[in-house]
């Protein structure tokens, strides 16, 4: 499926589902606990800070493609009409690109990549997948 029919908006649109599920599938597998805990602790996963600094991690290790910064580039650069009023424009912007990097290898049915990425921050960060 050609990822170039669509905007970065739906790109990311589909990569923030995308990434919510992996997020919430690894906490369950992890037994963090109920709905309201499983809530919070995803939310430090989703967050359009968390999001964006898996961007800048990933983007400075150099572990991203040229095809994928070009899909992170398309959803940063795509008109986000209104953005949270707790977040940065800035922050903002590049979670959606990471959504709609996430989105684009969905698309293109790149599973093995999105776990690389999902296991490469979780060896850079704390959460360990």
């Amino acid at each position: 499926m050609s990822t170039d029919l669509y905007s970065g908006r739906t790109l990311a649109f589909l990569g923030d589902a995308v990434w919510s599920l992996i997020v919430r599938k690894w906490l369950i597998e992890q037994g963090e606990g109920s709905g309201k805990v499983l809530q919070a602790k995803a939310a430090a996963f989703v967050s359009a800070k968390a999001q964006a600094s898996f961007y800048d991690l990933l983007h400075e290790e150099g572990f991203l493609s040229e095809a994928e910064e070009e899909a992170y580039r398309h959803g940063r650069n795509a008109h986000a009409g209104t953005v949270p009023h707790n977040t940065p424009v800035l922050v903002y912007r590049k979670s959606t690109g990471f959504e709609a990097m996430i989105g684009m290898l969905y698309l293109d049915e790149q599973w093995e990549r999105i776990e690389a990425i999902w296991k490469e921050i979780g060896k850079q960060t704390e959460m360990n997948p």
